[in-house]
């Protein structure tokens, strides 16, 4: 036993290796981004190949960094972007398509035919999701349909399915020389395949989809002892003991096991878990009902989801699209530079509205600008936008448990911004707390290896190692923090509506 556990997260921007010691602290890390490719608006892609090479990189790199050989680590846990679909030949071990990313809305029009039988919800009482762009099973049936010969080979046995979690999993262990083909309950509930009862493949769902059922990987816990290490020169024979989805994974780093505790991840979009323990709870509200994790033989526990799809991406785009920034962490300064948003408001609808909405035909809407807004105004609405966005899905989360939070916790890259954070505790009226690791989301990986391999005894003894770092107390008056938030819902009805045939057509000559 060495107490060293190493996480891999595959994210939607970049992929990442830190090992952790056994009191949870880090002691190194490697990362490094991947392409983002956009060849028309509304598509998303990744290359799988490319995230493939970087995992080796970032693994390979994080070891050197840490003096540690493959006998120093007692575990793998592995953690992704959740709903990005990868098809590829098992023979070959090449991918049929790029990758299709969570955010990617090229579907539409096959899940409003679906809608228009049913409405979004008609799917909803086995797998817990709406009908929506955003999940995994439009994207594979759009891949057989249009990578040249892919529903042939699917047919004849020849293709997998995976998230990321499958593919980095599958070529971890030795690709098309043996690798095994796995996923866990936590990115399995987040297809539109799964059934959340019996926690197996639902075989209505593939036949929904047309998705054979030969090309789907086999569903485990989310900490359990899956196989090991066989690549050369990546720390061949470590145990891979443990898979969650990105934003399971950070609220099992933030040790919030039980139901009514929760987490909300600031990455590159935001997402709030409220854990409802081994009860499938419906929400009334908006919000989607997904499985938090599963250890071993146990139970699987449930939580109750707010997803907002653009968030830190947002800051991103202020980078790379707009260029009125050159690092993202720029975006803060810049903020602060000015004392409030001018009067401008910004609805980051790039994908449509998710949670609490769910409104595929909302787009980015940018509104109340006059000739005083300048780029500082816009980068603090920038930054306001998810914080707003945050509101909503916890005025559905009260909504739906019928009692107020006392405080949010909260984990990923964006915490670090005091700015964004301040405000955020502002305009919910309610503490904001960071704690002293905010990558949870590569810690909770961390946490389920290290369960499965014995490196810690229980989910008790991980929950010594949460400490508070910064916690930000409400200053705002709540007659300020009322209207502000009324001018945000105002700025959201302007975004609706928006797509429509002339919208499409537009869409489909552009890019």
């Amino acid at each position: 036993m060495t107490g060293h556990v190493l996480a891999i997260d595959q994210g939607t921007t970049s992929t990442r290796a830190i090992v952790f010691d056994h009191d949870g602290h880090i002691v190194s890390t490697a990362q490094r981004e991947h392409q983002q490719i956009m060849p028309r608006a509304g598509r998303v892609e990744h290359d799988a190949v490319e995230i493939w090479t970087n995992t080796e990189w970032v693994v390979s790199t994080v070891l050197s960094q840490a003096r540690l050989g493959a006998s120093a680590i007692s575990g793998v846990g592995v953690t992704n972007q959740r709903e990005t679909a990868i098809v590829w030949d098992r023979r070959t071990g090449r991918p049929v398509h790029n990758a299709l990313v969570w955010q990617d809305t090229r579907t539409q029009p096959q899940v409003d035919r679906l809608a228009a039988e049913g409405g979004i919800d008609r799917f909803a009482d086995v797998t817990g999701l709406p009908l929506a762009t955003y999940f995994s099973a439009s994207k594979v049936a759009w891949i057989l349909e249009h990578a040249p010969g892919a529903r042939e080979a699917a047919e004849a046995g020849h293709l997998l399915f995976g998230t990321p979690d499958t593919w980095v999993v599958w070529n971890l262990t030795g690709g098309s020389r043996g690798g095994i083909h796995v996923t866990d309950v936590t990115n399995a509930s987040r297809t539109l395949l799964m059934d959340l009862r019996t926690l197996d493949w639902s075989d209505d769902m593939l036949a929904v989809w047309g998705i054979p059922r030969t090309m789907m990987p086999q569903i485990r816990s989310s900490s359990d002892v899956l196989g090991e290490v066989s690549v050369p020169g990546v720390a061949r024979g470590i145990p891979i003991a443990g898979i969650l989805g990105d934003q399971q994974a950070a609220t099992f780093g933030q040790a919030a096991f039980d139901a009514g505790e929760s987490k909300n991840t600031y990455g590159t979009g935001n997402f709030l878990l409220v854990g409802t323990g081994t009860e499938i709870v419906r929400s009334q509200h908006g919000l989607i009902t997904t499985v938090a994790y599963r250890c071993g033989d146990e139970p699987a526990h449930y939580a109750l989801e707010g997803s907002i799809a653009v968030t830190g991406s947002l800051v991103q785009w202020l980078r790379d699209n707009l260029g009125i920034i050159q690092r993202s962490e720029d975006v803060e300064s810049l903020a602060a530079s000015v004392d409030d948003n001018g009067g401008a408001y910004f609805v980051p609808a790039f994908s449509g509205l998710f949670a609490p909405y769910w409104r595929p035909d909302a787009r980015g809407a940018l509104v109340g600008l006059t000739r005083y807004v300048n780029k500082a105004h816009i980068a603090r609405a920038a930054l306001e936008s998810t914080a707003f966005q945050t509101r909503d899905v916890i005025e559905a989360v009260v909504a739906d448990a019928g009692r107020d939070l006392s405080e949010l916790r909260v984990d990923g890259g964006m915490t670090r911004n005091d700015t964004l954070m301040q405000f955020q505790a502002d305009i919910l009226g309610i503490p904001v707390v960071r704690p002293q690791v905010v990558e949870t989301t590569a810690l909770g990986a961390a946490y389920a290896a290290g369960l499965a391999t014995g490196v810690w005894s229980s989910r008790d003894e991980l929950r010594e190692h949460w400490r508070e770092d910064v916690r930000f107390e409400p200053r705002m008056p709540e007659d300020e923090r009322a209207r502000r938030y009324r001018m945000w819902k105002k700025a959201v009805s302007k975004s609706l509506d928006w797509v429509d045939d002339d919208a499409r057509q537009l869409a489909g000559t552009t890019g």
